[in-house]
């Protein structure tokens, strides 16, 4: 892949021919940047949880990736191409043997993005009130099913939660701690032996819906109408869940970067939109598992050979920080 990456961060690659690319690597993907454009390749990787390893499941998974994500980002998704080589350079959509594909968005402009608008400063309360409308207006909106009301039964979460310490136990000493992960796991055991009749009525009252899934700062552009980007297509598990994890998800990424007043409106602003009642030991519940995930999905960057050390380092405080964040909600009242 080193080969390709390395191909496609020249502008001629592409069918646009860009002024500049820039590229972003996460566990899963590369994404190249252009001018008005954005590509982005799925990495040939197998983490049990998510599998594109193969050609075909790539470009599965591409195509999935643009339909699902129409639902809330109309125009931004402009499909999928294919990635040629010709024997001696790749390019997207050129002439050679496919070797992959990429899917193609619209850039969005960063200043509109919550991601950068918080890191500005220029959040407002009035902003944060319109996200919680648009995502609240989303999830009354989104599917359900009887099968996806089956994904919001507690040993269907409590598999997930599993498979996540089982798939940190080697990072434990380097990205986590000791103390960190057997308080964690201890802390999630309890709260599935206290809880199991929570999980029954968030099933009978609906809360379980085709959402989101990866929903944080990043996802979200504050354009008029907001535009939400980059939901999770490669796993149903991660996508039909209670309403109440997908919005735990973006709490938890205020309170990560200081947002907690931020983190604390959204919350009962969402509330009062969605027309929930007091649900906070479960949003906790849930915040808990996102840290915890983000903890894990940038500790698989150390052991990506396509990463370079340094963002390896910065990838290890990163995971720190989101699983110090995780310990730290579970030693709140």
């Amino acid at each position: 892949m080193e080969a390709m990456i390395n191909d496609l961060l020249k502008p001629s690659a592409f069918p646009e021919a860009p002024e500049k690319v820039t590229m972003v690597q996460t566990h899963i993907s590369v994404v190249f940047i252009g001018d008005e454009f954005v590509y982005k390749i799925k990495k040939p990787v197998d983490f049990g949880f998510v599998n594109y390893s193969t050609l075909a499941l790539r470009e599965e998974y591409c195509r999935k990736e643009v339909e699902l994500n129409n639902r809330f980002s109309k125009g931004v998704y402009l499909g999928v191409y294919p990635v040629a080589f010709d024997g001696n350079i790749h390019t997207i959509d050129g002439k050679g043997e496919v070797v992959d594909y990429a899917v193609k968005m619209k850039r969005l402009e960063d200043k509109d993005l919550m991601k950068f608008r918080f890191a500005d400063k220029k959040i407002s309360t009035e902003d944060i009130s319109r996200i919680a409308k648009s995502i609240a207006q989303f999830h009354k909106s989104a599917p359900r099913t009887n099968e996806i009301d089956d994904f919001g039964k507690m040993k269907v979460m409590k598999f997930t939660t599993d498979e996540n310490f089982e798939q940190t136990a080697e990072f434990i000493g380097d990205s986590i701690t000791k103390e960190q992960y057997d308080a964690l796991k201890n802390w999630t055991g309890n709260f599935y032996k206290n809880n199991e009749e929570l999980f029954n009525e968030r099933i009978k009252a609906g809360k379980i819906r085709d959402c989101h899934g990866d929903l944080h700062m990043e996802h979200i552009c504050l354009t008029d109408p907001i535009i939400i980007f980059d939901c999770i297509e490669f796993n149903e598990r991660f996508r039909y869940i209670d309403i109440a994890s997908d919005l735990s998800f973006l709490l938890m990424d205020l309170e990560y970067n200081g947002g907690d007043d931020f983190a604390a409106q959204l919350c009962n602003d969402y509330l009062k939109y969605a027309g929930e009642q007091d649900i906070s030991e479960l949003i906790k519940f849930f915040k808990v598992y996102r840290a915890y995930v983000r903890g894990k999905v940038t500790s698989f960057m150390l052991k990506d050979k396509d990463v370079e050390e340094d963002k390896k380092n910065t990838a290890r405080t990163t995971a720190q920080r989101y699983f110090a964040l995780a310990h730290s909600y579970i030693l709140k009242d």
